[in-house]
């Protein structure tokens, strides 16, 4: 997934900011110091947003904020309709466990089912 466009912004559009890795439109982005962000891992307390574009090490990049309706890639495992998302080790979308994984990694609700590798549509929370 090269570029990266949310279904509905709930708010305002994405903001810039500067690539401390390799990063992949759609995927989960977390911050990784001041000014930085890069794909996130499993159950981040940092995810900020989505990758609007991909992004070479050092690179400018857009990043759309947690707080609309994405259509990403599910992780494994896949996703159930109206459970609580969080990010994978891959900076993509998976189930969060209530009472396994903090609270505060949540970072959305999903709005359809998906098998792993597959789209699935979610609504952010943070």
């Amino acid at each position: 997934m090269a570029d990266y466009v949310p279904i509905h912004a709930l708010q305002g559009g994405g903001y810039t900011s500067q690539a401390s890795a390799t990063i992949t439109g759609g995927q989960l982005l977390a911050t990784s110091g001041s000014g930085t962000v890069a794909p996130s891992v499993a159950t981040s307390l940092t995810v900020v947003g989505v990758a609007a574009h991909d992004a070479a090490l050092g690179a400018k990049i857009t990043v759309l904020p947690i707080r609309m309706v994405h259509e990403t890639v599910a992780g494994a495992g896949g996703i159930t309709q109206g459970n609580p998302l969080k990010s994978d080790v891959n900076a993509l979308v998976t189930l969060h466990v209530s009472g396994t994984d903090a609270p505060l990694s949540a970072i959305g609700k999903a709005l359809t089912t998906a098998t792993a590798g597959n789209a699935c549509r979610w609504i952010g929370i943070q």
